[in-house]
């Protein structure tokens, strides 16, 4: 089960987000539903379409059956499976 505790060890497609802090302004208050995921970019399926975001320089903000939790995107710029601790 994710919890906010061990969210970065887990997959993230499939959750929704929420941009809470960017170093580019125009990227803070963006959110929705991460559709892929690679090493340093988040696919996310906005209202206004599908955008990529880089995951460095971001709060993210991750909606979990009603709690949420904020992850430095530093600290997930990562392959999902190395994020995990898979061998590929």
């Amino acid at each position: 089960m994710i919890t906010p505790e061990n969210i970065t060890r887990h997959e993230l497609i499939g959750l929704d987000t929420f941009i809470v802090k960017s170093s580019n302004s125009q990227m803070v208050g963006l959110h929705g539903k991460i559709i892929d995921e690679t090493k340093s970019m988040f696919t996310i399926q906005t209202t206004t379409g599908v955008k990529s975001i880089p995951k460095q320089n971001s709060i993210w903000q991750f909606n979990l059956n009603g709690t949420s939790a904020l992850v430095d995107g530093n600290t997930i710029a990562k392959r999902s499976f190395e994020r995990m601790g898979v061998k590929a």
